[in-house]
C-alpha cells in the first residue's frame, strides 16, 4: 500500500534520514520503532506532506505523493495522530469527530448559513457516524461531553476517533500510546486491533516494546536515520543490531532480557 524508495531528508548538513526503503503491505499493523532521535517522527511528515524529502519517492497505491499538500493527501486516504494530543476541548466528543470528517461533507457555506435539507441530512449522518466511531473506541457514552473532561487515555482514543473520521484506508499512529498507564495501553491494544480487523491498514511507531511486540505483525527498525531491520516481532526482538541500538554492548543476556520487556 505505501512504498518508500531511497527516501532521505536533511536539514542543512544534518542528515536525519538517509536512503530509507520501506512498504507497508496493504491491511494489519505494521510498526517502527527505534531510540530517540532516529528519524521515525519525520517519516511520517514525509509520508503526510508537512515536509518534502531532500531525495526519493513516496508512493501510496501506486501514486506518487510528491508535490502533494498534507489536506490533498488526507483526502486520498492517509490519516495521522500526533505525539502531542491535539483535541479541541471546548468542544463536544461528537463535534471533534465531525470536525475530522469535513472534507467528506457535501454542503458547503451556503447550506451550512441556509440550512438546508442538504445540510440537515448531512448534519445528521455526520453525527451518527461520529458516534459509531466513538463507539470503536468506547467513549460513546460520553458522546456529548467536552473534550475537556476526558482523561488523558481518553482523549487519545478521541483523536484516533476523529482520524479515523476522514475515512482513510492507511491510519499513521505516532506514539499512540505515549503517557498512558498499563490499563489504558491494555485497552487501546484491543481497540486498535478491532481497527484493523476491520480492514484498515495501521502504521505505527511506538516506543513502548510490549505494546509493539504484542500488536504488531512486522516491524522495522530505524537508527541514526536508516532502516537496520526488518520483520516479525520475534526477529526483531532476538536481531543483535536492534539490541545494541537500544542498550549499547552490554552482557547478551542482559540486553536480550531488556529487549524482550
Amino acid at each position: 500500500m505505501l512504498e518508500l524508495s531511497g527516501i532521505s531528508r536533511h536539514f542543512g548538513g544534518l542528515k536525519v534520514l538517509q536512503d530509507v526503503n520501506l512498504a507497508v503491505p496493504d491491511k494489519g499493523v505494521f510498526g517502527l520503532i527505534g531510540p530517540n532521535g532516529a528519524g521515525k517522527t519525520t517519516v511520517f511528515n514525509l509520508i503526510t506532506g508537512l515536509l518534502p524529502p531532500t531525495s526519493g519517492t513516496i508512493r501510496f497505491d501506486g501514486q506518487d505523493l510528491a508535490g502533494r499538500k498534507p489536506f490533498e493527501i488526507t483526502r486520498g486516504g492517509i490519516a495521522r495522530t500526533f505525539q502531542n494530543i491535539r483535541v479541541f476541548k471546548e468542544m463536544s466528543l461528537t463535534e471533534n469527530v465531525i470536525v475530522g470528517m469535513d472534507a467528506k461533507l457535501r454542503y458547503g457555506a451556503f447550506g451550512l448559513l441556509a440550512s438546508t435539507g442538504i445540510f440537515r441530512s448531512e448534519e445528521r449522518r455526520a453525527r451518527d457516524r461520529a458516534r459509531e466511531l466513538l463507539s470503536w473506541v468506547k467513549l460513546d457514552h460520553k458522546a456529548d461531553q467536552l473534550a475537556d473532561n476526558l482523561s488523558y487515555g481518553d482523549q487519545r482514543k478521541l483523536e484516533l476517533a476523529r482520524a479515523l473520521a476522514t475515512e482513510p484506508r492507511l491510519l499513521l499512529l505516532d506514539e499512540p500510546v505515549a503517557g498512558m498507564n498499563s490499563s489504558e495501553k491494555t485497552d487501546l491494544m484491543h481497540e486498535i486491533r478491532n481497527i484493523a480487523e476491520r480492514g484498515y491498514t495501521i502504521f505505527m511507531i511506538e516506543h513502548d516494546m510490549r505494546f509493539v511486540m504484542g500488536l504488531c505483525e512486522q516491524i522495522a527498525v530505524l537508527n541514526f536515520g536508516r532502516i537496520i531491520a526488518r520483520g516479525g516481532p520475534e526477529e526483531i526482538r532476538n536481531d543483535p543490531q536492534v539490541i545494541e541500538a537500544y542498550l549499547g554492548r552490554e552482557d547478551d543476556e542482559a540486553t536480550n532480557e531488556g529487549v524482550a520487556a
